[in-house]
């Protein structure tokens, strides 16, 4: 089951989105249950009761708490950076002012069946590979981390850290052998350190900058095979 969100102070927008997302539901034969706000504050309120969104739609123009403020209330105050946040608006003027809430898309008004189907082919892919966990031991206990939860590791000494925007989480091994067990969307970027794309917020030729602030160098050697990475289109 997928639980998807829409936040439109249109009427008529909220009804169409759900209109297409239940006609994507019924063709690629998923389960999936929308619920609909009218307001940032009602889906605000929603949230912080506790309530999951894999997906949300969310409008930029709403009238008091806007879509921005409400993407930075779940990134920031939620800690929330796995859900799938879709922006929609009538202006095509605000990707920069998105960015660093981490965003899957922006769509602009009206809105079509085919860019509903691409944005939901592509966070459903990403959702299934957030769901697929890390698995290490620490003394005598296992743990099992989904790897979409995971910002970086780093290598200290003997020890590998584990660094998700929440805890950090050390056991005795090698980076070495942490690669083989990652997806694409982690990248070697220094002997020291393996980031998941996910969270790099920012990039230059010699350090990456993610979403919590942290800055990590890139070694010489493996520059060019992260700004492929990183530049690659989806």
């Amino acid at each position: 089951m997928y639980y998807i969100g829409i936040c439109d102070d249109g009427e008529n927008v909220c009804t169409s989105i759900e209109n297409m997302l239940l006609q994507y539901a019924q063709e690629k034969k998923i389960q999936m249950n929308t619920n609909i706000w009218y307001a940032g504050e009602s889906l605000r309120d929603y949230l912080v009761s506790g309530n999951h969104l894999d997906i949300l739609f969310l409008d930029i123009e709403l009238l008091k708490m806007t879509g921005i403020e409400v993407g930075n209330y779940i990134r920031n105050q939620l800690d929330n950076m796995g859900m799938q946040i879709v922006y929609i608006s009538g202006k095509a003027s605000y990707a920069q002012q998105l960015f660093k809430t981490q965003p899957l898309d922006f769509l602009v008004k009206p809105i079509l069946p085919k860019q509903i189907n691409e944005v939901m082919d592509m966070a459903l892919k990403i959702i299934k590979k957030r769901n697929e966990r890390f698995e290490f031991q620490q003394g005598k206990d296992f743990y099992y981390i989904p790897m979409g939860d995971i910002v970086y590791f780093a290598s200290e000494g003997r020890k590998v850290k584990v660094v998700t925007m929440k805890a950090v989480f050390e056991f005795y091994g090698k980076l070495s052998e942490v690669t083989k067990c990652l997806s694409e969307d982690f990248i070697v970027i220094h002997k020291s350190y393996i980031v998941n794309r996910e969270y790099v917020f920012r990039y230059t030729y010699e350090m990456v900058e993610l979403v919590d602030g942290t800055i990590l160098t890139i070694s010489l050697p493996n520059r060019k095979l992260v700004r492929d990475k990183l530049l690659k289109e989806e």
